[in-house]
């Protein structure tokens, strides 16, 4: 049977704790979560997994996962020394009708206010379904970290409005990168070009920098 959504952050909170130490094999066989035989075609697999033992239920809409807790769930994967291995995906780049957003009503902001981490060890030594969950925490970013976050989101946007969009790359931002997000390269969208004509590109996604969530788990752990 489903877990039922968690009716308070206590609640949660005591969830995340519960499964804190156990590898996802032993979570996975727990809830008798179906396990696919090979995770390098199933990536979103170990965000499945906890969403569905926690009791998730935004799914796919741009809404924080834990939608009456406005709770956002990152899984982290980390090294043996506790620093992230990958970026974290936050959101899909917005790519026309852009004109007027505001870094306050971004779907990355709402995504960001207030985030539950989850660390899992995920050396690439150990197989998957070893890998062990970590202690999860909540977050929400400082007034600076959020004004570093702004900055940019606004600077990259403005790229985007201007139909300059193929000036920017993973090298731009200090906290948020923006990058391709397709399982191929034939999956295309509509975005502004140059003289603000519609233009064929790969769809694109905010992603935050390992160096950004990084000095996240550093603050949390005091590493």
């Amino acid at each position: 049977m489903r877990p039922i959504k968690p009716h308070s952050i206590n609640d949660l909170m005591q969830r995340v704790n519960n499964i804190a130490g156990l590898t996802l094999g032993q979570l996975a066989n727990e809830y008798n979560f179906k396990t696919p035989d090979d995770l390098l075609r199933e990536k979103g697999w170990t965000g499945q997994l906890i969403e569905y033992v926690l009791g998730a239920t935004a799914g796919s809409k741009p809404l924080p996962d834990f939608e009456d807790l406005g709770i956002e769930l990152k899984t982290l994967p980390i090294s043996y020394k506790g620093k992230p291995l990958e970026t974290t995906f936050v959101s899909v780049t917005p790519l026309i009708n852009v004109t007027g957003m505001t870094w306050h009503a971004s779907s990355v902001r709402k995504k960001l206010n207030h985030v539950l981490w989850l660390p899992i060890l995920s050396e690439r030594d150990i197989a998957p379904f070893d890998r062990t969950i970590g202690s999860g925490f909540l977050w929400q970013p400082t007034p600076e970290q959020d004004a570093l976050l702004q900055r940019d989101w606004e600077e990259q946007m403005e790229l985007i409005a201007l139909g300059r969009i193929d000036e920017i790359s993973g090298h731009l931002g200090d906290a948020i990168q923006i990058r391709p997000k397709a399982a191929h390269s034939k999956i295309v969208t509509d975005a502004i070009g140059p003289n603000g004509k519609i233009i064929k590109t790969l769809p694109r996604g905010f992603y935050l920098k390992t160096s950004f969530t990084g000095e996240i788990l550093k603050q949390q752990f005091q590493l």
